[in-house]
């Protein structure tokens, strides 16, 4: 698994976490939101009237209504990146990680929208009458080139399973774990079978389920992030501040958090922000493919709300929760994973400046760092170490009150081997302070609120909510990938392979997951943005067009 994961880290070096792709991301959205005229404004009202259903018409073809498109399209990104991955990116980069998720997400307004109008324009009618879309269609029957579409194809049946499937319920399982002390195995048995039972009835009954919980876990979870925000109030703007103060600077080390480059926080913020609200992926495109709409740049114009909805409204409010909480600096009581730990030559202590800056160095991977990765042994009695000579890092934090147990429980006593920074002995588990991320880091801010310790519960039921509904937008994305390659006989085979793919999830490394879906991710996005830039003029030709035919039929009723 090791082997495995940092074969998929190397494919990242060279994908997600390349300094070139959050370039190339943004650098789509901005020039579309010029080329368009800045339609995430423009039309931003317009949609709101289109999503109501007020410019419906009866016996247009499609399989779903325009709101129930959306909340389809919604469920598939509202998920773990909304929690999780929020919290990932600022203990990764800083309050200025989530500058750069909003960024995205104003520019990933016009990219959603550009990918869902030209999807729909080209979908199609499949043999057993339902709809069927996405950027594999326009890329076949517009730009002639299948070999694109196949490979667009076969990275969103790979990224349903490392998006929208894997890590949605592993961060349910372990989150219901820490919370209530359900075991992963459990949790994932019981919602593989809910999962079977709602994706088996296809698009009509994914529609109906998504339509009716994306609004119930929206109010569940802005209530209990209000309840925190509020109780923190004299916090928010000072919050505010450090996010825009270190946009383009970087965040400086506080408390535990021993600071982030500009380019990290950049990175992982625009990462972040993708993996949250999907914008140039290409996979809302397919839920959006089903609707009822004549014209494909009226279900284009809804789309522009969700990442509104997603990243500049939920991502948010997360952002805020960790921020005004303070959680995102401040060590806790933890059990390491040890694929965050690391440890280190020479002792350092993260009170000292000058050694909090010889850190900086380290963890942000700059061309300064001094420090080695420790060769040696630990010393070991009663569970502490006794030895000096090395310093151990969990979190990207220096941790403290560390603890080496043995059978779960007994005080583990000897010596310890370490290689490269890696404790080679693998039956051994580490306890002590340090930094928290990614839902743990959430689920602890929402206890520093109103409700106390109650408010953590807000956290694995809004996930739970959350990443199973992504879960099952994402089985309608890799179920139409599967229609373009295969036919109609590939896709209960695919479903099968799905639910036993979630099941087994519940109890699969995270790291290796996350990973996963790093790599996944790219695999789609950048065959659609240079899908969608080729017909660059074709889309304004059809905006134009649209609005000619909406004006000339206004006036007709007036």
């Amino acid at each position: 698994m090791d082997a495995f994961n940092n074969f998929l880290l190397l494919l990242d070096s060279y994908l997600g976490s390349a300094a070139y792709f959050p370039f190339v991301l943004l650098g789509v959205g901005v020039f579309f939101t010029f080329y368009l005229g800045f339609p995430q404004i423009r039309y931003f009202k317009h949609a709101l009237k289109v999503v109501s259903g007020k410019f419906d018409k009866k016996g247009t073809d499609g399989d779903t209504t325009h709101f129930q498109a959306l909340a389809t399209a919604l469920s598939g990104t509202v998920g773990t990146g909304n929690i999780g991955g929020v919290a990932l990116a600022i203990f990764l980069g800083g309050p200025a990680a989530l500058f750069w998720m909003w960024v995205t997400a104003f520019l990933g307004m016009t990219t959603k929208f550009v990918e869902v109008t030209l999807s729909h324009k080209y979908r199609v009618k499949t043999a057993d009458g339902t709809m069927a879309g996405g950027p594999m269609y326009y890329m076949d029957r517009r730009l002639n080139m299948k070999w694109l579409a196949v490979i667009f194809a076969v990275a969103t049946i790979i990224s349903s399973f490392g998006t929208g499937n894997m890590p949605q319920i592993n961060n349910i399982a372990q989150s219901m774990q820490a919370s209530f002390g359900f075991e992963p195995m459990l949790v994932g048995g019981i919602l593989a079978i809910i999962l079977a039972l709602v994706i088996i009835g296809g698009i009509t009954r994914i529609a109906a389920f998504t339509s009716r919980i994306v609004p119930i876990m929206a109010i569940i979870y802005i209530i209990g992030a209000l309840s925190v925000i509020f109780y923190n109030v004299d916090q928010i703007i000072p919050s505010f501040v450090a996010v825009f103060a270190d946009a383009f600077t970087g965040s400086a080390a506080t408390g535990g958090f021993l600071g982030a480059t500009f380019a990290y926080a950049f990175n992982r913020g625009v990462n972040r922000g993708l993996f949250s609200n999907e914008a140039g992926q290409g996979s809302a495109p397919i839920a959006h493919a089903a609707a009822k709409a004549e014209e494909p740049v009226s279900e284009g114009i809804v789309s522009i709300l969700e990442p509104f909805i997603d990243t500049i409204i939920i991502c948010t409010l997360t952002g805020l929760v960790i921020l005004a909480s303070g959680a995102w600096n401040q060590k806790y009581e933890n059990v390491f994973a040890r694929s965050d730990i690391d440890i280190i030559s020479g002792h350092y202590s993260d009170q000292n400046e000058a050694d909090r800056q010889t850190l900086y160095h380290y963890v942000n991977d700059t061309q300064d760092n001094t420090i080695l990765k420790y060769d040696g042994v630990i010393e070991v009695r009663d569970g502490r170490p006794i030895n000096d000579g090395f310093t151990i890092l969990h979190a990207r934090s220096v941790a403290e009150n560390v603890r080496f147990i043995v059978a779960g429980e007994d005080p583990y006593n000897g010596v310890l081997r370490v290689e490269q920074g890696q404790l080679k002995k693998q039956d051994i588990t580490i306890v002590g302070e340090s930094l928290l991320h990614s839902a743990a880091l959430t689920v602890k801010a929402f206890s520093m609120g109103f409700l106390g310790q109650k408010g953590e519960y807000i956290v694995p039921i809004s996930l739970m909510l959350f990443a199973f509904s992504t879960a099952i937008a994402w089985s309608y994305y890799g179920d139409r990938a599967v229609v373009y390659l295969f036919g109609q006989r590939g896709v209960m085979p695919y479903r099968i392979l799905y639910v036993a793919g979630f099941f087994v999830a519940s109890f699969t490394d995270t790291t290796l997951v996350w990973t996963l879906s790093y790599v996944a991710i790219v695999l789609m996005t950048l065959p659609n943005l240079f899908g969608i830039m080729l017909l660059r003029r074709e889309m304004k030709d059809t905006v134009k067009a649209y609005w000619q035919d909406f004006n000339a039929d206004k006036i007709k009723k007036d």
